[in-house]
């Protein structure tokens, strides 16, 4: 049976500290802009608790909400169309010990690969303004969202998209970004006739869509 040699086990845990690095780099970046991005994040599930059943996480991008249910100790899965996000979503969980709670899956949004009815807590933080098609990936979170679920959305405020933008624009980066905004999806989930609560921090809008 094949066995990694020293060199390899030696490059793939370099590799795992430099991920976890950049993690931990741009943490710390969003604190000298005053915004702490972990408890951020905790305010988005505490607006969302109770957390339980099946969960499915649309964009895991480089993994912070990821990280934050998996040391919650919540089993879920998170999808992304980027396999390069989520690799760096991947290898800082296994820095963490904590691939065991996590189904990692490279899906699109728009058509997703699951069955109606598949899960009972849908969410997306900080991920509509990368869509071209938010509607869309909406309507197939209702799709898969168990009769009774929640849909968890949740994106950056005013404050929170310039403190983004200043820190891509150190970076030598544009943030990108698509015209829709959260005042949109909130018409869009009137106009559907549903139900949902809204809450805001300094940094982050949140909704909670209740399907019927």
């Amino acid at each position: 049976m094949w066995a990694p040699s020293s060199a390899c086990r030696v490059r793939a845990m370099k590799n795992l500290k430099n991920s976890f690095h950049k993690y931990a780099e741009r943490i710390e970046l969003y604190k000298r802009f005053g915004c702490d991005i972990e408890k951020e994040r905790k305010f988005i599930l505490e607006k969302a608790s109770p957390l339980s059943g099946d969960i499915l996480e649309i964009g895991t991008g480089k993994g912070y909400m990821a990280i934050t249910l998996a040391q919650l100790g919540l089993n879920f899965t998170t999808v992304d169309i980027s396999a390069e996000e989520q690799e760096f979503a991947r290898q800082n969980i296994k820095h963490l010990n904590l691939e065991r709670f996590v189904d990692f899956r490279i899906e699109n949004a728009e058509a997703l690969n699951f069955q109606n009815d598949s899960f009972d807590i849908a969410l997306s933080v900080n991920t509509l303004h990368h869509l071209k098609n938010p509607f869309k990936v909406i309507d197939e979170m209702l799709r898969v969202l168990r009769p009774g679920g929640r849909i968890v959305l949740s994106d950056f405020t005013k404050k929170g998209f310039s403190i983004i933008e200043m820190i891509h624009k150190m970076e030598g980066r544009k943030h990108d970004a698509h015209t829709v905004k959260l005042v949109d999806v909130k018409k869009y989930l009137k106009d559907q006739n549903l139900v949902f609560e809204e809450s805001s921090s300094k940094y982050q809008e949140v909704f909670i869509v209740h399907k019927k």
